[in-house]
């Protein structure tokens, strides 16, 4: 037994002690998969894990730090332009009025009012001129793009859980509740979460390799699927929705090793014409009779994880996000817009001396 546990665990330092009919094991080793793979080989040697006594003690826990970075790039082109036609004919006692006005159905609603309006003839109404044709032009572009960045980090001990979220909670409504006695109905609350969530449990498997099971999500608060509940005449409520990105996998993977849990490249495009039938397909003509929708978004999305075998540190080797900053003076904040102050100048190299105070560098 001594031979085979010296040939599986050649680091560890394993003392095997007779115990009546069985053995006890002792010593360290460098982590608990270690102690459970002496304890198993002993088992199999004696004719049974009952008559094995593991005491093996793991030198010391490793902790893993977690690093996760999610990048999400989003873009979107959106373009609308449409034609609205009115008229107003007079023949005779007969009064004829036209109207058509196309809506903007792939986005579900326009981006704006800009419009431009030119009228067509004339009828004599009471003795005055009125317009018999308006023709208004509703035409609008927009462009935009959306940068995600979220890098959380968190620090476990190898086995055991961690937990880290950063973000906030909306309310929502989850129903009514009424008093039968005076009639009085209140809605009740509930509150969503969103933000930046971290949970992984790593297991140190041997010296470099992490067994790790994690999952990340990142969520925010969107107007593309919001819900507007009417609750009264003249009042409602507005429910918004969460758009949601998340990730979850069990993987093994090398200390100081990367990997990407998930790459996404999403694509999509919509395009609606809304029109008068038949006058919308004349050729040229055809355009003073409908209107175009175009939508177009496209996202892509990168999870990248990287665990590390941990040690302590010394705070002195620790810097924090305020170090060195120092609000700016009344005559700085009045005369030069100066919000705090500015130590060192760019391009020069200070030479080195042991400071002592507050200081450090601010970038805005």
């Amino acid at each position: 037994m001594r031979t085979a546990l010296k040939q599986l665990l050649p680091n560890a330092a394993i003392k095997v002690d007779g115990l009546g009919d069985g053995v006890m094991l002792s010593g360290w080793v460098s982590n608990p998969i270690e102690a459970q793979q002496a304890g198993d080989l002993a088992a199999r040697l004696a004719d049974g894990p009952q008559k094995v006594v593991n005491n093996i003690a793991a030198r010391g826990r490793d902790q893993v730090m977690l690093k996760v970075t999610v990048a999400e790039v989003a873009r979107t082109i959106i373009k609308q332009m449409g034609i609205d036609l009115s008229a107003n004919m007079n023949y005779g006692t007969a009064v004829v009025n036209f109207t058509n006005a196309n809506p903007f159905t792939a986005l579900g609603r326009p981006l704006t009012n800009n419009s431009a309006a030119a009228s067509f003839g004339s009828t004599i109404v009471g003795g005055a001129p009125v317009p018999s044709v308006t023709a208004t032009l509703r035409a609008m572009e927009s462009a935009g793009v959306i940068r995600t960045l979220a890098e959380p980090n968190l620090t476990a001990i190898s086995g055991e859980s961690a937990t880290f979220i950063s973000g906030g909670e909306f309310p929502i409504p989850a129903g009514f509740s009424c008093d039968p006695a005076t009639r009085v109905c209140l809605t009740q609350i509930r509150f969503k979460k969103f933000g930046i969530s971290l949970n992984f449990t790593p297991v140190v498997l041997t010296e470099g390799r992490i067994s790790l099971r994690v999952m990340t999500e990142v969520s925010e608060l969107s107007n593309e699927n919001s819900m507007t509940l009417n609750q009264s005449v003249g009042n409602s409520l507005t429910v918004p929705s969460i758009r949601t990105r998340r990730a979850e996998t069990t993987l093994e993977i090398p200390s100081g090793g990367s990997m990407a849990m998930a790459g996404l490249i999403h694509q999509q495009t919509k395009q609606v014409i809304n029109g008068l039938p038949g006058m919308a397909q004349v050729p040229v003509l055809g355009a003073l009779f409908r209107s175009r929708d175009y939508v177009n978004g496209q996202t892509e999305l990168m999870v990248l994880v990287t665990p590390y075998v941990v040690r302590a540190v010394a705070q002195k080797d620790l810097s924090r996000p305020d170090d060195g900053f120092a609000d700016a003076s009344d005559p700085q904040s009045d005369l030069l817009g100066s919000l705090n102050r500015i130590y060192g100048a760019p391009g020069r190299v200070e030479p080195a001396r042991p400071y002592r105070g507050t200081y450090g560098f601010i970038t805005d």
